[in-house]
């Protein structure tokens, strides 16, 4: 496997961001015949607080997906729940639309909808799903692993000493919190547009049992399976941890929609 730090000025944040990208190797004999796929894509997302280098450091990501001839994606987006900020950068945008043009652009990535995957853990589980279901038309599947997927419960203020701090960030990605819930950072009420459309990406949702997110989880499990929508969950012994995440995105890789290499 190829691991790549690429370091690019982004037209839409207007400042220069990061991203790690894991690129199987071809075999020199193919390459020399002109050889070139066009590779099946995992895009893997960071938590709140990581960055694109979090999941390089912290699991065998690059051992497990050259077992499926897989490249892997990672970008960094800071503190910014992959959301068009109120008072920050256009994150949204930049995930949704620029990411995946400039790695495109950069290496031989597949383009096709059955090629195309994403995933990630805590605020990454919420891009994931909210990637998949606000563009199903573009991923086959998508993975939350401890997602922060109950987005109408993360702006909520809590008995944390840090709430009000908490809050302030919320704000500035959100803006006005009381118009989060039913809106298009909404998870529930985007599974239910996907659920009455053609196109349903496979999704696929864990928690561990001990984590601070799995009432969160619950709750968006319980909507899922009331829809019909193609869903996996699974829970087990865990808590917010990469000893949970690392266990979990081999699974993630196995469920994949794709045949091992």
């Amino acid at each position: 496997m190829i691991l790549t730090d690429v370091n690019f000025m982004s037209e839409t944040l207007g400042l220069r961001c990061s991203m790690n990208v894991i690129l199987p190797q071809r075999l020199l004999k193919k390459a020399k015949r002109g050889d070139k796929p066009a590779y099946r894509t995992l895009y893997l997302l960071h938590g709140h607080s990581d960055d694109h280098t979090a999941w390089q450091r912290w699991t065998s990501i690059e051992r497990y997906a050259e077992a499926y001839n897989l490249a892997v994606v990672m970008p960094a987006v800071h503190l910014s729940f992959y959301t068009d900020m109120v008072h920050g950068g256009k994150y949204w945008q930049f995930i949704s639309e620029e990411v995946p043009a400039v790695a495109r652009d950069l290496f031989p990535l597949s383009a096709e909808r059955a090629d195309n995957f994403v995933a990630g853990l805590s605020m990454g589980g919420y891009g994931a799903f909210k990637l998949a279901l606000t563009h199903p038309k573009r991923y086959a599947a998508a993975a939350s692993l401890s997602g922060a997927v109950d987005i109408n419960q993360v702006v909520k203020p809590s008995d944390d000493p840090n709430s009000d701090i908490w809050m302030e960030e919320m704000r500035n990605i959100f803006g006005d919190l009381g118009k989060v819930p039913g809106s298009e950072h909404d998870l529930f009420v985007l599974a239910e547009k996907v659920a009455r459309g053609r196109t349903r990406p496979r999704l696929y949702q864990c928690c561990g049992t001990g984590d601070f997110l799995y009432q969160d989880n619950l709750r968006f499990r319980d909507h899922a399976l009331s829809l019909p929508l193609n869903y996996t969950y699974e829970e087990g012994p865990g808590e917010h941890t990469w000893d949970f995440w690392d266990k979990m995105i081999q699974r993630v890789l196995a469920w994949l929609p794709i045949n091992v290499a």
